[in-house]
């Protein structure tokens, strides 16, 4: 009869060795806890860690890391990673004006830039707040409480468009020992300065607390090829740009063998994963930085990190949402802004943290059909903002022409405004 057990007090690295001993040992993992108990916490990797694939190993410990101060920049490329797991600050809910800015040119032109946006963005919340609030009374069934939460959220939806990507949030990463070191090796050639620092920062804590498993000794030509991605491939620009194009190696004819699959599946409820083996799809487009950041949170594929310039025009709908006024000032600010950015002569990979997150950049992700469907419906739905749920609709639309028999299950319901929005909060529960 099958025994479980569940251990999760111990030591990653423990944990990781606890695993380990399976694979030579016959043992009941109650021994291994014991000899954990035996050596103390920390000391039993230490002990037993001989003549063992060290990677494996450090696949079945994990750790949590927490990040504060980093730009969203910053934020970005260490999320850009298909294991990556953890959270980051919203800006879709949470008032950014008090954050401080990372401004590596450090000029009075920089600096100028700056305190431009934010200053947009800070005057404009209170004349949003009041304008959204005449174009979508609270009605009586509503409560006030979250019908003001709501048109704070959708107020953020529209002038964190305005935010410089300078600015600093803060994320979690949780990942295992292995991962932490194979993403890690390669930050540290990241073109941010910001970004290598911070690296360096996350492997002299990790080496501290888990000295065994970052003993890493490093190879010279390893290096020298981690340095060259870093160098040349970091960021994506793409030699075509496209609004949007689609596509796919998948064949209808091995798609239709699994038809019965497609059918019966519910919605909420995911394609099983051998259906990667069909093959991947392929969608090319123009979106903000802003909403860029909430697709490059789906791992299970290929979402490359773009570089952020002005070249492709700021997206429209942050400014169909002002009112008259501000959609003048804001017009008027975009173009002095992108003059006065160029004026700072600075490299493309720092003149990012300058640009304000509604420019539009060229996207490209790469998905297995079950990954592909669950983003495209997850995507759809009426709380996602509305920048990328336009693209969501783009793809539902390819992958319905593409692959006729497929059921794909959108929310395509057509809406401007949903309170629910205000609902959505983390809040102490009541005694």
């Amino acid at each position: 009869m099958s025994k479980i057990f569940i251990y999760d007090e111990f030591f990653p690295e423990d944990i990781a060795m606890m695993q380990a001993l399976y694979s030579r040992s016959p043992q009941s993992v109650v021994e291994h806890v014991e000899k954990v108990k035996q050596t103390g916490s920390g000391k039993f990797m230490e002990k037993f860690y001989v003549g063992y694939g060290h990677a494996s190993i450090a696949d079945c410990g994990s750790t949590t890391v927490f990040i504060e101060g980093i730009s969203i920049l910053g934020d970005k490329a260490i999320q850009d990673w298909p294991l990556y797991s953890g959270q980051e600050t919203s800006t879709r809910y949470v008032d950014m004006s008090k954050q401080p800015i990372i401004d590596p040119i450090g000029s009075e032109g920089s600096k100028t830039v700056l305190n431009k946006w934010m200053t947009f963005y800070v005057n404009s919340q209170l004349p949003m707040e009041e304008f959204l609030s005449n174009k979508y009374p609270k009605k009586e069934n509503e409560e006030e409480i979250v019908y003001k939460k709501a048109i704070k959220a959708r107020t953020y939806d529209i002038l964190r468009g305005f935010l410089p990507a300078g600015i600093t949030t803060q994320l979690s990463w949780h990942t295992n020992l292995r991962q932490a070191w194979d993403k890690l090796s390669l930050l540290r050639y990241c073109p941010l300065q910001e970004v290598r620092q911070v690296a360096e920062g996350i492997i002299a804590k990790l080496k501290e607390k888990y000295p065994n498993s970052f003993s890493h000794q490093l190879e010279e030509k390893q290096e020298h090829y981690r340095e060259s991605l870093g160098e040349k491939y970091f960021y994506f620009w793409p030699d075509k740009i496209s609004e949007f194009s689609f596509k796919t190696n998948i064949k209808n004819e091995e798609l239709k063998k699994y038809q019965d699959v497609i059918t019966k599946r519910t919605p909420k409820t995911n394609l099983p994963l051998f259906l990667f083996e069909l093959g991947t799809v392929t969608f090319d487009f123009l979106l903000d930085f802003g909403s860029f950041r909430d697709i490059h949170r789906h791992r299970n594929g290929v979402c490359r990190l773009p570089f952020l310039t002005t070249k492709l025009g700021f997206n429209s709908w942050y400014l169909e949402q002002l009112p008259e006024k501000l959609r003048q000032e804001a017009e008027i600010l975009i173009e002095n802004q992108k003059k006065s950015i160029e004026k700072l002569n600075a490299s493309p990979e720092i003149a990012q943290y300058y640009i304000a997150m509604g420019f539009n950049i060229p996207c490209r992700v790469s998905y297995g059909l079950p990954a592909a469907v669950y983003v495209t419906e997850l995507r759809c739905g009426k709380m996602v903002h509305p920048t990328l749920r336009k693209i969501a609709f783009l793809m539902r639309e390819a992958l319905q022409k593409e692959f006729p028999s497929l059921v794909l299950h959108c929310d395509l319901e057509a809406t401007n405004w949903d309170i629910s929005r205000g609902a959505q909060d983390i809040v102490a529960k009541k005694i």
